[in-house]
């Protein structure tokens, strides 16, 4: 490779990113790694631009020498092409290519990429040099478990990205990335977002039924209720549903009849405001999706089956539709989700979201919350942009994660492979408890044929390569030391998820049920039975007309007869494992139950309909709330008020004039008092006029444009220079100027004790006090 340009020289693009704490985020990572550490993590809610400082930091990598092959990594194909849009506007001289089976042998562009699973299948025909910054979109916990032999490999710098909120990233995530604790590389969240105005503030609408809330129950139904259901030909004394159930067991029509009639009503509607505008509306199943769509025709015929579709991975065209509904000129306007756009699309055009489903993960819940915050200009016509979004809540989502929550490390599943394994070191230790050699024999050979399976090359398994040579000798197992089985309970039984049996899963979860069966066997218990009705049941679903199949119709029958299970024993399971495992891909496939839901309509008591609008706790939104409802009064009065034309312009107001305006906004909201401003700015002193300013801003696009400038002009800054210039952009555009002195003052000095003399050399420093200034001259009465 080429020499490196230092670390100083490594500059953003302003012509990719046009925001200082874009900027200050790649000046963390590249210092993070001038400092010879390999992994960063980059948290930044949803909107605020992560793909865009992905792009630019793989520009100014590239440009100072530092990566000549980047590789791009994501979930699903949509946010892959969403990626790739991002690298083509913005990186277009850059060749790049998405890595899938076709493109695999390429190895002469910059930028690959790909999807997880695809990379997965690939990764290894790549030198492990080959790329040489990997940043994986989305980074979490399960992701790295699943497909962690691809960090591994890589011998890269890796930047993992996430939008879930700092307290709620999991340790392993930040162990990944080499952070501490709640300490990510960078750190940019929803609150401050709205706060500095590059995001959406949202209003929650709960709106609950008795259904919803309680559930379906016989002794909770009014006799009206009881009377219809007899009419339909029901039985009201059999309904028994919890809440958890319905729209997933027990779908009700009229309750989802109001869910949509809810969201036509009281959605914020589009430009003309003759109809509901973008929406997302998020579904429980594909079930609860299909009568959502339904209903959704027959109460709104007009709009012709075109304005309202489902987009879930049932629909081959999910990518087509999610195109479309992105078009601000489509007819799609209210989408339905199963998943697909509950994470990482981007429409801003999205104006309400309809919570139609209850949400357990934090982390996801604000994923979904943040398909609403992206801004979008002139949404509403010339000047007319979008301030807000709505999100109707009809399952109690705010009130429950309102409460001190903790997400919960999830458990790691364990694969097919391992339970099976597992169960193997299982039959061991029962064989050797009721002094059964031959099965005990069975067992142990099973377990090192198994460990003997295990990928040599994956990087899992080199990891604990000693321990594979060591314990998985036959030899070394049948001596079952207790030193044997921890290992192979610990370290290899968690290795066998790396073992190939795709295609085969049907023949593995028949030897994980004969296994069971030799076990229970052994100990002579009742579950035997059990396990033997599984095992007849899915012998009796072989296609025996099948070439594969006929030729064992003979074991078939002598294994349906009472004779064969008079003298069962181990070693007649085993044969019974080693005859059918290789045919069990033939059976029918019974459908699943819940596959034809119960569906009714029974109209909702309307008396019962909890209907209130909710000001979330969720931290950091308080006050976004408040200062929203300021903005709109506000708003709505500044064109033909001159008192709030000179706070913005930074002039000087009278007492009288503020009074006349907190009258004012009384008549407008009997409930907002402007003097509590001060309380929730308690640095303007008590001065109404800043309070009123924090609020309303000083020409905030212009001041941003100005410090921005000074972040281009000055490549060599570092993360805590861009960082105390965030701190006075986000001031000066508070409050339209500030005095020289209180930049050594906090919050200026959390950045250094020294505040501004701390931070900059002394003509930088003049430099910085000569911008102060320029906005000082523009406001004409100071402080």
């Amino acid at each position: 490779m080429e020499q490196k340009d230092p670390r100083s020289g490594i500059a953003p693009s302003g012509e990719i990113i046009d925001r200082l704490y874009q900027f200050e985020a790649i000046k963390k990572i590249v210092e993070r790694f001038g400092e010879k550490k390999r992994k960063a993590l980059l948290v930044q809610a949803t909107g605020t631009g992560k793909t865009r400082v992905a792009v630019a930091l793989c520009d100014a990598l590239i440009r100072a020498k530092w990566a000549r092959r980047i590789l791009f990594l994501c979930d699903r194909r949509e946010l892959r092409k969403q990626a790739g849009n991002a690298f083509k506007e913005y990186l277009p001289a850059e060749p790049r290519v998405n890595v899938s089976a076709h493109t695999a042998q390429d190895r002469d562009k910059r930028i690959y990429l790909s999807t997880y699973p695809a990379m997965m299948k690939c990764f290894q025909t790549f030198d492990i040099g080959f790329f040489d910054l990997i940043i994986a979109d989305e980074s979490h916990r399960s992701i790295y478990n699943r497909y962690r032999d691809i960090f591994e490999y890589f011998d890269a710098y890796q930047v993992g990205l996430t939008a879930t909120p700092v307290k709620f990233v999991m340790r392993d995530t930040y162990r990944i990335f080499d952070c501490e604790i709640e300490d990510p590389t960078f750190n940019y969240e929803y609150p401050e977002g709205v706060q500095q105005g590059y995001l959406s503030p949202f209003e929650v609408k709960t709106h609950t039924t008795a259904f919803l809330r309680d559930g379906i129950k016989y002794s909770q139904l009014t006799e009206e209720q009881k009377d219809q259901i007899e009419a339909d030909g029901g039985d009201p004394t059999l309904l028994e549903h919890d809440p958890n159930e319905i729209d997933r067991v027990v779908f009700n029509k009229d309750t989802n009849r109001i869910i949509l009639r809810n969201l036509m009503e009281e959605g914020i509607r589009d430009a003309s405001g003759s109809r509901v505008g973008k929406t997302i509306v998020f579904a429980r199943n594909h079930n609860h999706a299909l009568i959502l769509q339904k209903l959704f025709d027959e109460m709104y015929p007009q709009y012709g089956g075109v304005f309202c579709r489902i987009i879930d991975n049932y629909d081959p065209r999910a990518e087509d539709l999610i195109d479309e509904f992105k078009d601000p000129k489509s007819e799609l306007t209210v989408a339905i989700s199963v998943d697909m756009l509950d994470t990482g699309i981007d429409v801003p055009q999205v104006v309400n979201l309809v919570f139609a489903k209850p949400v357990y993960s934090y982390s996801k819940f604000w994923q979904m919350i943040g398909r609403g915050t992206r801004l979008s200009p002139n949404l509403f016509g010339p000047g007319k942009d979008k301030t807000q979004f709505l999100i109707f809540d009809h399952w109690g989502n705010f009130e429950r994660f309102d409460e001190k929550y903790k997400e919960a490390q999830p458990t790691a599943s364990k694969s097919l492979m391992q339970q099976v394994f597992d169960a193997r070191i299982e039959l061991a230790e029962v064989s050797l408890t009721e002094q059964n050699l031959d099965a005990f024999h069975l067992a142990t050979n099973l377990l090192s044929k198994d460990v003997a399976s295990l990928p040599e090359k994956s990087i899992s398994v080199r990891e604990k390569w000693k321990e594979v040579k060591t314990f998985g000798r036959e030899e070394v197992i049948r001596q079952f030391e207790e030193a044997t089985k921890s290992v192979l309970k610990k370290h290899i039984a968690p290795l066998m998820q790396w073992v190939q049996i795709s295609g085969h899963e049907d023949a593995y979860r028949f030897d994980l049920l004969i296994c069971r069966m030799q076990a229970e066997h052994l100990r002579g218990s009742s579950k035997l039975a059990d396990l033997k009705a599984d095992l007849l049941n899915d012998v009796s679903q072989l296609r025996i007309n099948l070439t594969q199949v006929t030729g064992k119709v003979p074991f078939i029958n002598r294994l349906k007869s009472n004779e064969f299970w008079n003298s069962v024993s181990v070693t007649t399971l085993e044969e019974i494992r080693n005859e059918l495992r290789g045919i069990m891909q033939y059976r029918i496939k019974p459908t699943k139950p819940g596959s034809s839901p119960t569906v009714m309509d029974v109209r909702e008591d309307t008396s019962q309909i909890e209907y209130k609008v909710f000001v979330p706790k969720l931290e950091g939104l308080e006050l976004v709330a408040y200062r929203h409802r300021v903005v709109k009064v506000l708003t709505d009065l500044f064109e033909h008020n001159d008192t709030l034309h000179k706070i913005k312009a930074g002039e000087p107001v009278s007492d009288s004039d503020l009074q006349a305006l907190s009258s004012l906004v009384l008549t407008q909201d009997s409930e907002l008092d402007l003097t509590d401003l001060m309380e929730y700015y308690p640095e303007t002193a008590g001065h109404l006029d800043m309070a009123i300013r924090a609020v309303i801003g000083m020409d905030a696009d212009t001041v941003r444009s100005k410090f921005t400038q000074f972040v281009v002009n000055h490549p060599e800054l570092t993360s805590h220079q861009v960082k105390f210039l965030d701190l006075l952009q986000n001031h000066i555009a508070k409050y339209g100027t500030i005095e020289i002195e209180e930049l050594y003052e906090p919050p200026f000095t959390l950045i250094h004790s020294d505040g501004l003399d701390g931070v900059f050399d002394e003509p930088l420093a003049n430099e910085l006090i000569t911008v102060v200034n320029e906005f000082k001259s523009k406001s004409a009465g100071g402080r």
